[in-house]
């Protein structure tokens, strides 16, 4: 520090500086030289004659310099400049180091004694000569302080360090404003930037800093996270960290088969492979569809265990090597923004992810609200956190698509867009399962999911198909693809030679016959049956399962039919019927009563007929549109408007009858119905009489009003009539449910 801490490395030595400021000539002896390295200057002690004044000395030395100015080579544009003392400079080595802002203390020239305060202009006389002064800032007149003092403000450092030095200790005379017995002036360096200063200007202005903290976190989340999610999307798609898919695993399985032989469950696909020979067409125009260049959907729709996910992943994508899949129904189900999130970027591979940190970034942002008066928008929405996941993946998909890429290709000279759009082949395939599933309680997650997966398509960047129950899904769909025709495969349920065969198939694969003569089914003589039962059960995939596994473990196809029935006349009752929150269903049990008992006679309805009944007379279009969202009933179009309805599932016509018959269900749910259409009936009568009361109260009935009272008397007769009759049936109805339990 020694070696660094020299003014000769600088070519500033002081004896040096000082022998070329002061001339020979001049009547003067130097003595001392006391240089302050930390101010930039020095002490000269000299002596003089007496005949010659130090201001004349001081004049002499100053128009020296003026005439020769001597500049340091590292900053030409400063010279040295001189001034006499005219105080008792205080040489001291404290850590206390120039700034451009004095405080200068009044004190008395001796103890006990008064100071004056000296006024901004005493102080301009007197310190103006040192350098320009920037502004005077005296003592508050309530002020306290003592001893009493005033700030100099100067433009320079320089200025303030000659005036601190050469003023330090001068006393002011009464003549110049110092008071009776003088005032002595005490210079001290004062910092203006005070201790704790950026703390406290981050403190006091929060509507600067909080948008900044912000605009800062956001870059870097960006910067750093942001490729970091991306990358674990792509692995999560391209299957990088499954051990399944890697070469280490196959090779260690295909060594260990060779030793043991490995019992695999083969019933299902065993059991499958009877559909998707039914279905290879619509495998075959899937696979088709994604070797084409649309941007247009694919969409997959039937109902709930028509096999729609084994058509796609098992069958139309077993060889697509890239491929996303996003089940909806956890992202819906979630309860909270923060769950929701979750379940989101779960699904998608988007990790890290911190979804706790929504509900602490809300409380942030209410507190700043509190503070500052306005929120900060520290805290995001549900849409803006969806918004990052699905942007992210869209990144990742098209990195997957494009990395197969390679610079000697023939048309290498095509940009990105156009590669994608010239390779369909390339890009990865987005399958979105359960889409609008519980669609009536949010439509948020559907909304930005269906946006996002147009950006898919339209830029050309993956295939996106989506498999759904619910019919209405061009609603939803049209919003994110106004101008373009879906491309719509429809899966409805087996014919009964397939559903046989899937049964048969599910049975024989897992049993062996120790001759190797007779399967299972041949054994069993109680499967001529199965046609009958098949009949009953319909061609639902997962019924058909269901009936299968039941026959395997020894039931007969009656009993086990019999059973499935059952079954589903309990979850009937359960769902739409007796246990029953009518503040989360938009139909009653009377309406969904009247269709079981229509359909238990009739295997078709039809659907204006349905509309016209008393019991579907308010809301009815509705009604029976969320009742095929709930899969109770499946309504049929034709020419693009419904004409008919029929059971949700096929086996729901044979537990519709076995409800049916139930003579103390049907008279309770019956007796409702009454009750219902007495209401309907009285609220007409009511309305009838108040047009009759205000007729009546004319002055004078003209003539032409004769056919209008005839009309509604005649309207009132009859709705009489319907009610007693309706009461007659319901005390028939109440008999039945006195008499049996």
């Amino acid at each position: 520090m020694r070696r660094v801490d020299n003014p000769n490395i600088a070519a500033a030595d002081p004896m040096s500086i000082i022998k070329r400021a002061i001339p020979s000539t001049l009547p003067l002896k130097i003595t001392e030289v006391l240089p302050r390295l930390k101010e930039g200057g020095a002490f000269v002690k000299f002596t003089h004659e007496e005949s010659v004044h130090p201001r004349e000395i001081e004049a002499l030395i100053r128009s020296f310099l003026k005439e020769n100015p001597i500049k340091p080579w590292f900053n030409p544009f400063r010279s040295v400049q001189t001034r006499r003392v005219r105080g008792q400079p205080w040489v001291e080595d404290l850590y206390r180091f120039p700034s451009s802002r004095l405080k200068v203390e009044f004190v008395p020239t001796s103890p006990g004694g008064e100071a004056a305060e000296l006024s901004q202009e005493t102080l301009y006389l007197l310190f103006r000569k040192y350098g320009k002064l920037a502004n005077i800032v005296s003592q508050p007149p309530d002020s306290k302080i003592l001893p009493k003092f005033a700030y100099l403000d100067f433009v320079r450092d320089r200025y303030s360090i000659m005036a601190k030095n050469c003023m330090h200790g001068f006393r002011v005379a009464e003549a110049d404003g110092g008071g009776k017995a003088g005032t002595e002036l005490r210079l001290v360096y004062e910092q203006k930037v005070k201790a704790h200063w950026i703390r406290d200007w981050l403190l006091n202005h929060p509507r600067v800093v909080i948008p900044a903290v912000l605009a800062l976190l956001a870059s870097l989340t960006v910067a750093v996270f942001d490729p970091i999610r991306t990358f674990f999307v792509k692995a999560h798609v391209t299957h990088t960290f499954h051990l399944t898919d890697s070469k280490i695993w196959r090779w260690f399985k295909a060594q260990a088969d060779d030793i043991m032989i490995f019992r695999r469950k083969k019933s299902d696909d065993a059991g499958l492979n009877a559909i998707w020979d039914d279905r290879k067409g619509s495998i075959e125009q899937i696979q088709t569809w994604l070797m084409e260049t649309a941007d247009t959907f694919i969409v997959v729709q039937g109902p709930r265990g028509s096999g729609k996910r084994e058509l796609i992943l098992d069958q139309a994508l077993k060889d697509q090597k890239h491929k996303l899949v996003i089940d909806c129904k956890p992202i819906q189900e979630a309860r909270g923004d923060s769950a929701t999130i979750k379940a989101a970027a779960l699904e998608v591979g988007y990790r890290p992810v911190f979804s706790w940190m929504n509900s602490f970034n809300s409380l942030i942002d209410l507190a700043a609200q509190g503070t500052i008066g306005t929120k900060t928008g520290f805290s995001e929405t549900l849409d803006t956190q969806l918004q990052k996941i699905w942007q992210n993946t869209a990144t990742a998909l098209k990195q997957i698509a494009l990395e197969t890429r390679k610079k000697d290709d023939k048309d290498a000279d095509l940009d990105d867009d156009s590669y994608l759009e010239a390779h369909p082949e390339r890009r990865p395939v987005v399958v979105i399962d359960n889409f609008l599933h519980k669609s009536q309680e949010n439509t948020l997650v559907y909304d930005k999911l269906s946006e996002w997966a147009a950006a898919l398509t339209t830029a050309n960047i993956a295939h996106v198909i989506f498999l759904t129950n619910d019919v209405s899904f061009s609603k939803s769909l049209s919003k994110a693809l106004p101008d373009r025709v879906f491309r719509l495969i429809s899966l409805g349920d087996c014919s009964p030679d397939v559903a046989k065969r899937f049964v048969t198939n599910h049975i024989d694969v897992d049993s062996e016959d120790k001759d190797g003569r007779l399967t299972p089914t041949q054994k069993r003589k109680d499967l001529v049956e199965l046609d009958g039962c098949i009949d009953t059960l319909g061609g639902r995939l997962t019924d058909l399962e269901y009936l299968a596994r039941r026959i395997k473990t020894g039931e007969t196809p009656n009993k086990a039919v019999r059973e499935i029935i059952e079954q589903s006349a309990s979850e009937i009752l359960k769902m739409y019927l007796l246990d029953f929150d009518k503040t989360q269903r938009k139909w009653t049990p009377e309406q969904a009563w009247l269709l079981i008992k229509e359909l238990a006679q009739r295997e078709t309805l039809r659907y204006n007929e349905i509309l016209l009944s008393d019991t579907f007379k308010s809301g009815g279009e509705s009604t029976l549109q969320a009742l095929e969202q709930a899969e109770f009933i499946s309504i049929v179009s034709s020419n693009g408007r419904p004409h008919s309805i029929k059971p949700g599932k096929p086996v729901y016509q044979a537990a519709f009858r076995l409800l049916t018959a139930d003579h103390v269900l049907k008279s309770r749910l019956d007796l409702a119905i009454l009750s219902d259409l007495v209401k309907v009936e009285t609220a007409s009568i009511e309305k009838y009489e108040a047009e009759l009361h205000l007729l009546a109260k004319l002055p004078k009935q003209p003539n032409e009003l004769s056919s209008r009272i005839q009309w509604l008397l005649n309207k009132l007769q009859a709705s009489q009539g319907r009610i007693e009759e309706y009461e007659r049936e319901s005390g028939n109805l109440k008999k039945v449910l006195k008499a049996e339990y």
